[in-house]
């Protein structure tokens, strides 16, 4: 499930001042509110049901400020799998109460109790181990992994029932909680990172502290390698789910088998550099020269097993062998966060927020903005992003510096950082995405080629002005952009005679500029000659934000000084039509020949005929 910010559902200016409230304790969380009735807000809504289905659908945190009976109304239809579902939390309009609805093991009993906090009231928790036990066995804390699920409800029936349990091993979460312990106790707990004897009366946990070291050559199979692991496990009779994470040397940071490893283990890829692996050779089972002739250090599958457990950590599995992967398992002295070492793949994520408001954002974007570290991009981009960019590192850069914002995103991401690199629209529409990969293929960095960049597409200013006007792109369309900064002026002019000669839609990018009005001018010429002077134009400005307008005028009417660089043009083709509007403006639409199929115009006939 995405990583996404939270929305506090607000129907009145008394939630909204609640929201605010909490916001403190959520700075990243979204304000949806009833428009009309609300001043502001991130997002506004028209229909009630209809944003609170939509943000659960997204797998979105749900915290409505209003009646429980209201929030359950709404998503009735959509309660299906609790295994599944997202956080969702009722909180009374006068903060007195706060009672999680959904998603309890899933965060909602924890957002509760964040929510009570800020408040000054206690949340009504209604799990009853949470509220008998103190403990959600069901759910244990960062570091712990239950080895069999399966027999936790028969288990807690048990518990519940009267019986009492024998803690076996060290686990101070539920040595301190309200268990019903006793060393002579019908159910048991183990607490072990072997695998353990699981059983419908014991369950199984495990600490995260086991710390696997892997080595492996270049381009090796994911399969040869997770079967190695698997097998040097097993025969040590070891839990895969006590792994920590899956640690190697930075150069292994891009190999393939190493990341498909630790995301199937469901644990953090983490790399060391080789003098720190070096400085674990003295504890080295098996020291090889040649790999330190090779990589600069004695070891890799030891050294970083040894090197993520720390100075008091013990070598359980030496190194082993296939044909092309190494692998060694070493036992921290207690919990290891892995996320705490060495560093993990440096991610840039290219992502588009949309034309400016924040329901045009995809969750996809979002949860990459949640997710970094380091935001990268136009000053006023990243001020779009309003309570997402919050506790991020943030390189705002003004216009015209395009190469410089992607250099630094590459060097972030080099350095092991989580960077989202942000455009508006669509990163790939006239963004930074081509630009990110023309200085991987001509910068020469092998620490660039490391990091893993994801594209990530958005809502494009041609689709907003398009979806604002009707359907004027419902056929064949081009884009084109007016700037002639980085494509000459000859080059634009060979592409608007095509696209004017191919009739086809045409969305102008970058129309005007305070010092660049002549093109704009040039191209309505051009088109001209190939459309009638009564064909359609939408001028779209401002979309998504404050002040906007979508305007639809004749082409003979386009001139520069109705358009600037906040202004998205679409030419219509000469099949391009409107259609009235009850409130006296126009949709403008482009036909794709419905009309002309034999079923379509043989019913629209029958139709007349029978109206008649």
């Amino acid at each position: 499930m995405l990583n996404l910010s939270p929305a506090i559902i607000v129907l009145t200016p008394g939630g909204a001042a609640l929201a605010a409230r909490l916001k403190t304790a959520l700075p990243q969380a979204l304000v949806h509110a009833k428009r009309g009735r609300v001043e502001t807000a991130d997002v506004f809504f028209d229909d009630f049901t209809s944003a609170v289905q939509a943000a659960f659908l997204e797998g979105r945190p749900v915290i409505g400020c209003c009646a429980a009976g209201t929030l359950i109304r709404a998503l009735a239809p959509l309660i299906a799998d609790k295994r599944a579902e997202p956080p969702v939390v009722a909180v009374a309009e006068d903060g007195g109460a706060v009672v999680p609805l959904l998603g309890g093991h899933r965060g909602a009993n924890d957002l509760a109790k964040s929510i009570a906090e800020v408040l000054g009231v206690e949340a009504a928790v209604t799990t009853a181990g949470d509220r008998r036990f103190a403990v959600a066995l069901d759910a244990p804390p960062t570091g712990w992994r239950l080895g069999n699920p399966a027999d936790y409800k028969g288990f807690s029936a048990a518990l519940l029932g009267g019986k009492t349990v024998r803690l076996e091993g060290e686990a101070p979460w539920l040595s301190d909680s309200g268990l019903p312990l006793a060393a002579d106790g019908p159910l048991a707990i183990e607490v072990t990172e072997k695998t353990g004897c699981p059983a419908p009366e014991r369950l199984v946990y495990h600490p995260a502290r086991l710390c696997l070291g892997v080595g492996c050559e270049r381009h090796a199979a994911p399969e040869e390698l997770e079967t190695l692991v698997r097998d040097s496990l097993a025969k040590a009779g070891l839990s895969p789910l006590a792994v920590a994470g899956v640690f190697s040397l930075d150069v292994k940071a891009d190999e393939a088998a190493v990341l498909a490893l630790a995301e199937t283990l469901g644990v953090p890829a983490r790399f060391f550099e080789s003098a720190t692996l070096e400085a674990e050779t003295p504890r080295l089972a098996n020291p090889s020269d040649l790999v330190f002739r090779e990589v600069g250090c004695h070891g890799v599958a030891e050294g970083a097993a040894l090197a993520a457990a720390g100075p008091q950590g013990e070598l359980l599995v030496a190194k082993t062998k296939s044909k092309r992967a190494t692998c060694a398992v070493a036992l921290a002295p207690q919990i290891v966060e892995a996320e705490q070492l060495g560093r993990g793949r440096g991610t840039l994520s290219v992502i588009g927020t949309g034309p400016g408001d924040a329901v045009w954002r995809t969750p996809e974007a979002e949860a990459a903005v949640l997710r970094a570290s380091d935001l990268v991009g136009y000053g006023l981009y990243l001020d779009l992003l309003g309570p997402l960019a919050a506790g991020k590192a943030r390189h705002g850069y003004e216009l015209g510096e395009e190469e410089k914002r992607v250099r630094v995103a590459l060097d972030l991401a080099a350095e092991g950082r989580d960077v989202a690199l942000v455009c508006s629209g669509d990163p790939g529409i006239y963004a930074m995405a081509t630009l990110v990969f023309e200085l991987l293929e001509r910068g020469g960095r092998a620490d660039w080629a490391r990091v893993g960049v994801t594209v990530m597409p958005g809502v494009s200013a041609l689709q907003a002005a398009a979806a604002r006007a009707g359907a004027p792109i419902g056929h064949d369309f081009c884009t084109i952009s007016l700037s002639d900064l980085l494509t000459p002026w000859e080059a634009i002019q060979r592409r608007l005679t095509a696209a004017a000669e191919g009739d086809f839609v045409i969305a102008f990018y970058n129309p005007v500029s305070k010092r660049r009005t002549r093109q704009l001018a040039e191209a309505v010429e051009i088109l001209r000659a190939h459309r009638p002077d009564d064909t359609p134009v939408v001028l779209a400005r401002n979309l998504g934000r404050d002040g906007e307008t979508i305007t639809v005028v004749d082409l003979a009417e386009l001139t520069p000084d109705r358009v600037d660089m906040l202004t998205v043009v679409l030419v219509g083709s000469s099949e391009t039509k409107r259609v009235a509007r009850s409130d006296g403006g126009a949709w403008v639409y482009t036909p794709r020949g419905y009309a002309n199929k034999g079923g379509y115009a043989g019913k629209a006939q029958k139709n007349s005929e029978d109206a008649a």
